[in-house]
């Protein structure tokens, strides 16, 4: 079954060898780096984690979503309900209550949504976001627009998560765990079903297959995984807000999945990073007499990536496998 153009699917020699490189520098970073940069690697690594949720819908299953943040806000205020103002909470109960309550949002959601198609798809994950959005920002007793304070990190008994580097190391294993799965899934007959169903889903149904539970599984494991990400996002800031359901978070996430390349999970890592890097080279963009360069940082990144998409459609990891070519490898 051939991808479209704007797939890489198989990992060349080349970008897997960049690729541990990568994971090489992120396991040596915590002894070499400060405290604020730790901070900031950590929040590229749960980003990536959100990135390749997404791209699980976008990439592989070839479902565009615009409310993928709602399951990113929805772990991290369960985290803020279960933790009390006095201790921390259980990371073996919070955690596994927090993803299921994205994974339930996302099974309900999704029962309704992957009947649609296309740009009607588009629009009604829009508007349930929306929906979720509005009803933490509206209403008080969910915190209001002010959000909600987390007075301590979940509490891990082997683990002091309280510790930068700890929490550090914790969040890399979620990273590599989460793609080390996802790679598996990609390549198991779930994974090839739902890389058919974006290729041509009518044929799939021809087939046999059904392509409705096959879309809900894979948007519901999406809104889990989106759920991990948004825990360690409370669990790192130690505050959470209805922004974290905004409409800005899911097309940062979209565009993150287009910059590193979709379909392969890892050009989400890379897009993340990549994403996070280039918002703070714009935002540090000198003024240019009257007009402030780094406070106009969106039109600079939309400008990078619409280049992107038209000279390398398969993303940076595309770059990498053009830069370096080599013997293509097939699963990995």
């Amino acid at each position: 079954m051939s991808a479209p153009q704007t797939h890489l699917e198989n990992l060349p020699r080349s970008v897997q060898f960049v690729l541990l490189l990568g994971l090489c520098a992120l396991l040596a970073f915590p002894f070499v780096g400060s405290n604020f940069y730790i901070d900031m690697v950590n929040r590229m690594m749960i980003l990536a984690i959100f990135a390749m949720s997404l791209d699980l819908l976008q990439g592989v299953t070839g479902l565009v979503s615009l409310g993928h943040a709602a399951y990113f806000g929805i772990a991290g205020y369960a985290l803020a309900f279960l933790t009390p103002q006095d201790t921390p909470v259980s990371l073996y109960t919070s955690l596994p209550l927090a993803v299921g309550a994205s994974a339930l949002a996302a099974l309900i959601i999704g029962f309704l949504v992957v009947r649609t198609h296309g740009i009607y798809f588009i629009m009604v994950t829009m508007a349930f976001a929306q929906m979720v959005f509005f009803a933490f920002f509206d209403n008080k007793a969910l915190g209001g627009s002010d959000g909600i304070f987390l007075n301590f990190k979940p509490d891990a008994v082997l683990l002091d998560l309280e510790n930068k580097q700890v929490f550090y190391f914790f969040t890399l294993a979620c990273l590599v765990g989460v793609y080390a799965f996802l790679r598996r899934l990609l390549w198991s007959p779930f994974g090839r079903a739902l890389a058919g169903i974006r290729v041509n889903e009518h044929r799939m149904r021809a087939l046999g297959f059904g392509t409705f539970s096959h879309k809900l599984a894979a948007f519901t494991l999406a809104g889990a995984l989106a759920g991990l990400a948004g825990y360690l996002w409370a669990a790192q800031s130690g505050f959470v807000n209805p922004e974290l359901m905004g409409f800005h978070m899911s097309a940062h996430a979209i565009m993150m999945v287009i910059l590193g390349g979709m379909g392969n999970f890892a050009g989400a890592i890379v897009g993340a990073f990549s994403f996070e890097y280039l918002l703070h080279i714009f935002k540090d963009l000198p003024d240019m007499g009257e007009f402030k360069t780094g406070k106009h940082w969106q039109m600079w990144m939309g400008l990078f990536i619409v280049a992107l998409i038209v000279f390398a459609p398969k993303g940076i990891l595309g770059l990498i496998h053009r830069a370096f070519p080599g013997k293509e490898n097939g699963h990995e």
